[in-house]
């Protein structure tokens, strides 16, 4: 079997054996081009220690250096190469307390999370693959290098990895790996929220978010997002829904693009329906007032798990807003988007859809009409570049104090006024016209 590497790795390797070190391509980048897919970076592994790397490269950076990790520079392109180790203790559940460096390739691959990543290659050696990593792949396996417990307990995030890589792959968790997730899921307290956080967005941009599913039985989401537990548990008898609050969200994820931001707000965006369930004197469900107080409980949980403002922001506003309904006329149109804000389109369609496709059949077509009939509203005040926020008005406050305003708060009120009046007659945003109206309301206050 031959593999096509990169000039650059093909070179380090080529220079490390020719100094008379082993070298091989290892991990990820074997197993995405084992499954036709471009990696997106190349990992060499040696038995070369780091000084000796450092040696044979005029270009390099101490990456990691106490770990063995050594990044080599050619051109504008950089490589990790890191010599072959025996971790040491687990003592955080996530990174070694000291680590061995060792001649033997095998001790370096056997350390490594899942069969499909503790594969090598080199062009003379061709593919080591000890532990049937490609086997797993075309059993489309996920299963851990070794026992599985060892594993997860050397670092508690491979449980994440193992459910993110089940989703972006399409693959299935090897029944004992499965199993030790579930006993040992409690482990991920330990874990920082920017690692989670990470795990987590890459699951559900994937091609398969209903791994979230897989979250939830094997206990991670109780850890991690205790709020999708109580969806999960959460019933939905009412006309328009079929499904849990959890498992509409699960099925909502797959009616949407994989975009951050979209997939998030979509994961939240019944957050509080626990916490607002009343059930009618005919047992039907209601959830009244959970958008607002969602955008609430998601900010929170965003901020725990250390998002950034402006993704917290974004996602907070769709979720405070995908059930808002205004009726389709252009001036509810416009005062809809300055209600939400600009920056809530066009996404909003986008959430509103996938939300609809996961309810029940009941009114779903009508549910669809509207949206399609509040998008082409909104996609013609937009070509007809109507007013839609302050700085779309024809007029500034320089202009006002041209004609006589004094500068301070009356100059915000006067604007806010004047986008008022173009909110309703959008034709009347010109120069002209508003210049005009301030001028009669000055000369009318100045007779009082």
């Amino acid at each position: 079997m031959r593999l096509a590497l990169p000039e650059g790795a093909g070179y380090i390797i080529d220079t490390l054996m020719q100094a008379g070190y082993e070298a091989y391509a290892v991990g990820g980048c074997i197993r995405d081009s084992l499954l036709g897919q471009t990696p997106m970076d190349w990992d060499i592994t040696t038995s070369a220690k780091p000084t000796e790397v450092k040696h044979l490269f005029p270009r390099t950076v101490d990456t990691g250096i106490a770990h063995g990790t050594v990044t080599v520079l050619l051109g504008r392109e950089g490589y990790e190469v890191t010599t072959y180790r025996i971790d040491g203790t687990y003592e955080d559940a996530r990174h070694p307390k000291e680590v061995a460096f060792t001649p033997n390739l095998l001790e370096d691959l056997k350390r490594r999370d899942f069969t499909m990543n503790a594969m090598a290659y080199n062009p003379k050696e061709g593919l080591v693959d000890a532990f049937d990593g490609m086997g797993d792949l075309n059993r489309n396996t996920i299963r851990c290098v070794g026992e599985p417990r060892q594993r997860f307990g050397e670092d508690a995030l491979r449980m994440m990895r193992a459910v993110r890589f089940s989703a972006q792959l399409g693959f299935s968790i090897d029944s004992a790996t499965r199993d030790a997730i579930c006993e040992l899921a409690p482990s991920l307290e330990r874990i920082s929220a920017e690692r989670v956080q990470t795990e987590l967005v890459k699951l559900l941009t994937s091609s398969h978010p209903k791994e979230l599913r897989t979250l939830y039985e094997t206990g991670i989401t109780r850890v991690i997002l205790p709020e999708f537990d109580a969806m999960m548990q959460t019933e939905q008898n009412n006309p328009h829904h079929m499904y849990s609050v959890g498992e509409h969200t699960i099925a909502a994820l797959g009616h949407i693009a994989n975009d951050k931001t979209l997939r998030l707000a979509l994961l939240l965006h019944d957050v509080a329906k626990p916490l607002c369930q009343t059930v009618d004197e005919a047992g039907v469900h209601h959830f009244y007032g959970h958008p607002r107080q969602g955008s609430e409980l998601a900010r929170r949980i965003l901020r725990r798990l250390k998002f950034d403002n402006d993704t917290i922001a974004r996602v907070c506003r769709l979720v405070e807003w995908h059930d808002d309904n205004p009726p389709i006329t252009e001036t509810n149109i416009r005062r809809a988007v300055v209600r939400l804000g600009l920056e809530a389109y066009p996404s909003i369609f986008a959430i509103k859809r996938a939300d609809i496709l996961a309810q029940s059949p009941y009114q779903r077509l009508e549910k669809l009409a509207y949206v399609d009939a509040y998008e082409e509203c909104y996609d013609k005040i937009r070509s007809k570049r109507q007013c839609l926020t302050l700085k779309d008005l024809a007029v500034n406050g320089s202009d006002l104090i041209a004609e006589g305003l004094r500068p301070g708060p009356k100059i915000g009120q006067a604007l806010q006024s004047l986008f008022e009046l173009v909110l309703e007659e959008p034709q009347n945003n010109s120069r002209e016209y508003l210049l005009q109206k301030i001028r009669e309301d000055i000369q009318k206050n100045s007779m009082i």
